[in-house]
């Protein structure tokens, strides 16, 4: 038989009074709630906000654009084999420009320190200097490839390219280092030992975890005839290559692929010796990553819920003892079992539902403060989630208690003391 919408309503009534009237078993009890669910929305709005900022980076390495390098370096570690290979070359990045669906190419050198992801050279105008500067050469095509922003002042030309013109395009913050509110455009900087003429600036760049500065903002750039000036002896290069649109991408691989193994002479049982990947290879990376991450927000979760659950359980099988007379009172002015059911489990839903309410506000909090040092983004999916997890704790684990107190015997229950 349906229980009636009142006596549901009773039930629940009752079951706040219960808690209210002892607030401080009750807080003890949800304890393991609370680190649980905190440890949930802490997580994930940290992994939320790398995804998120890895997606921004991602995207500032171009749309639609494939690379190309004579071995992986994305979640590779290099082999002897991939270390000895013969380096890409101008020509090779030319050819692959040609191909039907290639938009753009561009070859790029460059002179930085990759073991500490930072330049080692030293930039000079007048009296100020921007240290740990990293170079780099490219094609004037290197812009169109990257979409690159120029905040003043402009890119280098292919005149520049086949001039060998001593000009450079500083980052962000090379360019802040030495100018700070000073216009740079056709100023005279020393880099390396050399004079060169600033003809752009590029805007500053996204950083992929939220703090600190962007390594790109710390660049100078040059044409690659330039470079060569300044680092004859670098000759690996990275090439990249803009494709049309993103149907076209297996395609445009597989044509990269054909066109290298055959500039290369690759013969056709062996392998490639060398390596094409894209943003995809990023993404990748960091979904194992974060993987792991989610493991772990799952494990320090569930070993707080399990631990609330069974304090949840324990409380509620000695309230079940201490509301024994109560309980047959009820029975014998008509309360059913269902009444008594309902009214149990309500209390060990509810505990739990408040534990989870304060996990949530204390795990929201620790993410807001997070945002000051990385990236963090509270996820109202996680807060649900985290929400109804801790409810479908208390009604798991307040179901035995619930079921003990609607099955007593009113009589055995009158007598009890």
């Amino acid at each position: 038989m349906a229980m009636r919408a009142s006596d549901q309503r009773e039930s629940v009534k009752m079951a706040l009074d219960t808690l209210r009237g002892n607030k401080l078993r009750s807080g003890l009890t949800i304890l393991g709630i609370v680190i649980g669910v905190m440890s949930v929305i802490t997580i994930s709005s940290v992994i939320n906000g790398l995804n998120s900022s890895v997606s921004n980076m991602v995207a500032q390495f171009g749309t639609n654009v494939l690379w190309v390098f004579r071995f992986p370096v994305i979640g590779v570690r290099p082999t002897s084999e991939m270390l000895a290979r013969k380096q890409m070359t101008y020509d090779d990045m030319t050819a692959l420009g040609e191909l039907p669906h290639v938009v753009a190419a561009s070859a790029s050198l460059q002179y930085t320190n990759y073991q500490f992801n930072a330049g080692s050279t030293v930039a000079k105008f007048g009296q100020r200097k921007a240290d740990n500067v990293s170079l780099e050469g490219d094609t004037p095509s290197n812009a169109v490839v990257y979409d690159k922003v120029i905040s003043s002042g402009r890119f280098f030309t292919q005149d520049d390219q086949d001039r060998a013109a001593d000009v450079t395009v500083l980052g962000y913050d090379t360019e802040h280092d030495l100018f700070d509110n000073v216009d740079p455009i056709g100023k005279e900087v020393v880099i390396a030992g050399r004079t060169f003429t600033v003809i752009g600036v590029f805007e500053k760049q996204k950083t992929a975890f939220g703090g600190g500065k962007n390594p790109n903002d710390s660049y100078a750039y040059f044409p690659l005839a330039t470079f060569h000036k300044l680092h004859p002896e670098i000759l690996d290069y990275w090439i990249s290559a803009k494709f049309d649109d993103q149907k076209n991408k297996e395609l445009v691989t597989d044509e990269i692929r054909e066109v290298l193994r055959r500039r290369r002479k690759v013969r056709n049982e062996l392998p490639d010796n060398f390596a094409i990947f894209s943003s995809d290879s990023i993404t990748k990376l960091w979904n194992q990553i974060t993987g792991s991450l989610f493991l772990l927000m799952f494990g320090l979760s569930a070993l707080g819920l399990m631990v609330g659950g069974v304090g949840v359980m324990n409380v509620m099988l000695v309230s079940v003892t201490e509301r024994t007379r109560e309980i047959g009172v009820r029975k014998a002015i008509g309360a059913t079992k269902n009444t008594i059911l309902l009214q149990f489990t309500v209390e060990a839903i509810v505990l739990c539902a408040v534990g989870g309410v304060i996990g949530i506000a204390l795990g929201s909090i620790i993410a807001l403060a997070l945002t000051f040092i990385i990236s963090s983004q509270v996820s109202l999916i996680w807060i649900a989630v985290a929400f109804l997890c801790s409810c479908g704790i208390g009604l798991i684990f307040g179901i035995y208690p619930a079921w003990k107190a609607a099955n007593l015997n009113p009589i055995e229950a009158l007598r009890y003391e």
